[in-house]
């Protein structure tokens, strides 16, 4: 049985085994339900890096020559360890970014999709086979790994999104070096240490701990095939444009600034519902969270008021006591969130709900805001241009379909949307003329399933393809293309025992 604890000291995971580094900086691990310093996590430095890439390098010959039923064998041994352990993950989550024990639990279900899907890599990697093209002459296609493959992951999700990516690379035949977020860096620890006890070998799976220098060091590395990103857009740009700039194989997700349309016509007590937990679910600090209710007159007043009856019953507090949300990651970035309510007010927004200075069921030293609503909100707004990644939900009001229509397409970000009606017609107009790249009906996070592919478009991505699905299996392999003839075989031997894979 996996033996992991909470230290003090959070080490990378190397070559199977914890590693402290050659680097002595370390940055501080908070419990943002209580604001106080909890563990420190050690911080690589170059050297550090290419020491898990050289291992990463040296478990690919083996890895990637492993047979499809050794690695999905290690691949369905992980799920089911993963899965029986799943509450004690969530428990971790909850402990370091602060989301309530519910919806981490929920984060790791759904990063478990994905670890079913790359379950089923044997069907995925098939190729195609033409027989006799030319006399005899077969043409066949192949998909191979591509060696050592990074992975950078953003805060809000510390055991999804790297799931969103490891399972498939690993069950392709890649290697593994992770760098999650070093504000709640301890899931990628359990993880790997689930890893090895399902019988990954040594060196395929690696954590590196760290900061910019270390996600430099990644993006730099010679024998680094590929990066895969999620973060705000700036920082993806960056990504992208570096790992690239150095030969490498990039999907680079980055911010949103997702809208939900609102017809006249909809189900209003269903969007207010829907409004509220896409928007205030996690603390807002998702991807995918709603921030832009744009609301087709003139339904806008009744349906605020359905919105505030719903803010006024939620409970803020600490994950861990059954609360509706809790707190912001950092004081850092709670402040920052916060100052866009009096920059809303200040640019003519009504501030229909305030989320500071609420009562909570939690230490008063936790990073806390409650739920907040903005009403009357433009375009031109900071609170509508920027992504503020927190629980502040901003209301535009808007005379037509088209005007809804026009606000989403302009917007520079294109992740995810929703439209709310009970006109079928309008909603396949919305799903064929918006330009997003994930599309909800009556479904306000629309999030695929594993064996649909994630990601939006416009400056929500660099690079051309999404995370997990087929678009996935894609990223982490290289196709190839055999022209082959032979001259008639002849072998022989008998051998009455029942073929087996090996």
């Amino acid at each position: 049985m996996s033996t992991y604890h909470s230290t003090d000291l959070v080490t990378h995971w190397i070559s199977g085994k914890p590693a402290t580094g050659a680097s002595s900086r370390t940055a501080d691990v908070f419990d943002p339900a209580t604001g106080r310093v909890t563990k420190q996590v050690a911080l690589a430095d170059a050297g550090d890096v290419a020491t898990a890439v050289a291992a990463a390098r040296e478990a690919f010959a083996g890895w990637s020559a492993a047979s499809l039923t050794r690695r999905t064998q290690v691949l369905f041994a992980f799920r089911e360890l993963l899965n029986a352990r799943k509450e004690e993950l969530a428990q971790i989550i909850t402990s370091e970014h602060g989301k309530v024990l519910s919806d981490a639990l929920g984060e790791v279900t759904r990063g478990l999709e994905v670890v079913e899907f790359a379950c089923g890599m044997p069907h995925l990697l098939k190729g195609g086979h033409s027989e006799g093209v030319s006399t005899g002459v077969d043409v066949y296609s192949l998909r191979q790994p591509l060696g050592v493959v990074s992975i950078i992951s953003p805060f809000n999700f510390p055991a999804m999104v790297p799931m969103w990516f490891f399972p498939i690379a690993i069950a392709a035949g890649n290697t593994v070096v992770l760098k999650p977020s070093e504000k709640d860096p301890s899931a990628a620890n359990f993880l790997a240490e689930l890893w090895s006890e399902a019988g990954l070998p040594d060196g395929v799976f690696n954590v590196v701990h760290g900061d910019k220098e270390a996600v430099d060091a990644l993006l730099e590395h010679p024998d680094v095939a590929s990066v895969s990103f999620v973060g705000s857009t700036p920082i993806a740009k960056y990504v992208y444009e570096t790992g690239t700039r150095h030969g490498k194989r990039v999907q680079a997700l980055g911010g949103a600034k997702n809208h939900m349309v609102v017809l006249p016509d909809a189900d209003l007590d269903l969007a207010a519902d829907a409004a509220v937990n896409a928007g205030f679910g996690s603390a807002g600090e998702r991807c995918m969270a709603i921030s832009a209710l744009v609301v087709v007159e003139p339904v806008a007043d009744a349906l605020v008021e359905k919105i505030k009856e719903r803010m006024s019953t939620l409970k803020v507090g600490d994950g861990r006591r059954g609360c509706d949300m809790g707190p912001l990651v950092t004081g850092a970035h709670r402040d920052k969130v916060a100052s866009y309510l009096d920059a809303g007010t200040q640019a003519g927004a009504d501030l229909a709900v305030d989320g500071r200075g609420i009562d909570v069921d939690g230490e008063q030293g936790g990073f806390w805001l409650g739920p907040s609503l903005l009403d009357r909100v433009t375009t031109d707004m900071s609170v509508y241009t920027d992504e503020i990644f927190g629980p502040v939900l901003s209301v535009v009001r808007v005379g037509s379909y088209e005007e809804a229509l026009k606000v989403v397409n302009a917007n520079p970000y294109g992740n995810g949307t929703a439209i709310f009606t009970n006109d079928g017609g309008a909603a396949r107009r919305f799903q064929t003329e918006v330009q997003v790249g994930m599309v909800g009906i009556n479904v306000p996070i629309p999030v695929p399933m594993s064996y649909y592919s994630f990601g939006g478009w416009k400056d929500s991505l660099f690079g051309d393809t999404h995370a997990h699905g087929v678009e996935g299996v894609h990223f982490f392999t290289r196709g190839k293309v055999v022209t082959a003839r032979w001259l008639d075989p002849s072998n022989g031997g008998i051998n009455l025992g029942f073929p087996q894979n090996a």
